[in-house]
């Protein structure tokens, strides 16, 4: 080949609409590459392209991937067939089988065999806007193969969609390891202002250089997630390289995914694809395993089989139960049921100081056996005392025997961080108790506050490491006054929850709460209002006591993230939630001080919260036509 021939000044033949794309044998005029015959370029980026040609050696269509930029010398063509090599070794059914490595006037070419696949970029072209389900399956078939290189210590460099094969059933596997070379590295540090050669000197060690092009293949696997959702280039700029310029630490563009594409994207799944993206590297995904969780934690909660991180959490409270016990649980129920004397109500106080055992009251009373014994009509049972009264004593003792002792499975500091989460909760159950109106029972929207946390409960125990994850995720970054860096944000909890398992917290609740056999009524009150929705006046008991439950837990929420509890945040927040649910449960920021400044001495005493001293609910509901509180029917409306 001739010095300064450019492999890619050939036009692109165009694909028939409903065939796999073919070679006419005489539609272009072909080019000799040694012995190929170049047919078509299938793509190409700043570093890399892929051509289809005919081998006639063994009469078949072959796909060549080759570097942009020829190798400089001697030295620099033996290291790249060194990286492509040990490339080329590696058994994955999700890397592409390299047929032949070789050399030809000076430029270094792979050979994989067309009966592999066709590029991405060709199936796209014959069947636009594919559905996100089976855009997710492309990127998790990618993703796998990638993690398995960069195990082995080997990068791509160069992610594009003509680097990704489909087959014929659907699978996607990645081509083309280690072929752009130096080009991507090249093209990244002359967008810093720096020389390859001064990079390579800098560098400290080959680790370091293998963790960055393990980073830049990661985020390039985020813009072509983004690309397959949206069905448009990022930045209108289909080559990955020219994008990850753009975008930090290199650029100052921002990427996010549109509102509008041609389908609906679900939010677990545009909160993914965010955070790929995310303008802080910080927040992005760090490595591919990390990533490849939470988009196969997203796909499989969609399949019917209900697999993904619900399965497996239903899976475990088989094994190892929903919370583990408080130690000495077995002996406190044992020294209050061996008396005689001692009252439901008594027995129910001591009872409620430990979650564990409360949840597996009210899952005992939720099964099939028990469920027959209730009352017709009389609505949920969500007081410990009539949960008592109706399994009896021996249920009691029988649901303590069951729990696994503390801290189960964890370790000591996964079993720390489940202890704050604990307190956490139970704080937020006493503030709604002090923030109920008069006439509404103390167990029961204490039970509802804990309930609306069951899913921040469930990640923390059986999902500590991600839990983990997304509290790191949700921290704001300080500001930094010499770098003249201001505070930035975290995640929401949903989204990093989402970024994180593939679905939102609540998701994880909804499920256990179903598994338990609660009713729809009480998943209703369980369910905690969304932040960005408005607070009407409730038309009900359970809505009285639903609402109740989420301002508690949103006020200890907001202080918690204030940092003081006394500082000018913590107040700030104690008044937004003032506002948001004061006309609704007729409260003011005094009241929700008072509330939250209650349950704290009540939790350091140890004591019961007094009666609350607010108006009763004819006062709360002044312009609804619902029953009172009083009314008796239904427990989560009774009187206490």
């Amino acid at each position: 080949m001739r010095p300064g021939f450019q492999l890619d000044n050939f036009t692109t033949v165009p694909m028939a609409a409903n065939a796999l794309p073919q070679s006419p044998a005489h539609a272009n005029p072909t080019r000799a590459f040694g012995r190929f015959e170049l047919r078509r370029l299938l793509g190409k980026s700043a570093g890399t392209m892929v051509w289809l040609a005919h081998d006639p050696r063994s009469g078949a269509e072959t796909m060549l991937s080759l570097p942009r930029v020829q190798p400089t010398d001697a030295a620099a063509l033996e290291h790249w067939q060194r990286d492509v090599r040990l490339g080329s070794r590696l058994d994955h059914p999700n890397l592409a089988l390299v047929a032949e490595i070789g050399v030809q006037d000076h430029w270094p070419f792979i050979a994989v065999e067309r009966s592999q696949g066709i590029t991405l970029k060709e199936w796209l072209a014959l069947h636009p806007n594919p559905k996100p389900a089976e855009v997710v399956g492309w990127v998790t078939d990618l993703l796998h193969g990638l993690a398995f290189a960069h195990d082995a210590g080997v990068a791509h460099l160069d992610l594009q969609l003509h680097s990704l094969l489909i087959d014929e059933r659907g699978g996607v596997s990645l081509m083309g390891l280690g072929v752009a070379g130096d080009a991507a590295r090249m093209a990244q540090e002359a967008a810093r202002g720096r020389s390859i050669e001064r990079t390579m000197a800098m560098d400290p060690g080959e680790l370091r250089a293998r963790r960055a092009a393990a980073a830049r293949d990661l985020l390039a696997a985020g813009i072509l997630l983004q690309h397959l959702l949206t069905g448009q280039p990022v930045l209108d700029q289909p080559d990955t390289a020219l994008v990850i310029g753009r975008i930090a630490p290199l650029g100052r563009e921002l990427v996010r995914l549109p509102w509008s594409t041609p389908l609906p994207i679900p939010e677990a799944l545009r909160a993914i694809a965010n955070r790929c993206t995310s303008g802080q590297e910080r927040l992005r995904y760090q490595n591919t395993r990390t990533f490849l969780g939470a988009l196969t934690g997203w796909l499989d909660s969609q399949s019917e089989e209900g697999g993904g991180p619900i399965g497996l959490l239903i899976d475990r409270l088989h094994s190892v139960g929903h919370l583990p016990a408080l130690p000495g649980l077995a002996a406190r129920v044992a020294r209050v049921t061996n008396l005689e004397s001692q009252r439901t109500d008594e027995i129910a106080d001591q009872v409620l100081d430990d979650m564990a055992l409360s949840f597996e009251l009210l899952r005992t009373l939720n099964s099939a056996q028990v469920q027959g014994t209730q009352v017709q009509g009389n609505g949920p049972v969500l007081t410990l005392r009539r949960i008592i009264s109706l399994i009896g004593v021996n249920g009691v003792r029988l649901a303590a025997n069951t729990l696994r002792p503390w801290p189960g499975p964890l370790n000591e500091t996964q079993a720390a961080a489940l202890q704050v989460t604990l307190d956490h909760v139970r704080l937020a159950g006493q503030t709604a108790q002090a923030l109920r109106p008069k006439g509404y029972d103390a167990q029961v929207v204490y039970l509802i506050a804990l309930l609306q946390n069951l899913g921040r409960l469930m990640l923390r125990y059986h999902f500590a490491d991600e839990a983990e994850q997304i509290e790191q995720l949700m921290k704001p970054a300080l500001a930094n006054r010499d770098a003249h860096v201001a505070e930035q944000p975290g995640l929401s909890e949903e989204a990093a929850s989402c970024a994180v398992i593939g679905v939102e917290i609540e998701a994880l609740g909804t499920a256990v709460g179903r598994h338990w056999g609660l009713g729809d009524d009480v998943m209703h009150m369980v369910r905690r209002l969304p932040r960005e929705a408005p607070v009407r006046r409730p038309d009900s008991d359970a809505e009285v006591l639903r609402l109740t439950a989420s301002a508690a837990n949103d006020v200890v929420d907001a202080v918690a993230a204030a940092g003081s509890p006394t500082g000018p945040r913590a107040l700030a927040a104690i008044g937004q939630v003032a506002q948001r649910y004061g006309r609704a449960l007729g409260i003011n920021a005094r009241d929700v001080g008072d509330a939250l400044q209650a349950a704290r001495e009540a939790l350091r005493k140890g004591v019961p919260l007094p009666t609350p001293r607010r108006g009763d609910l004819a006062a709360v509901k002044a312009d609804a036509d619902a029953p009172g509180a009083t009314a008796g029917a239904a427990e989560p409306g009774a009187a206490a």
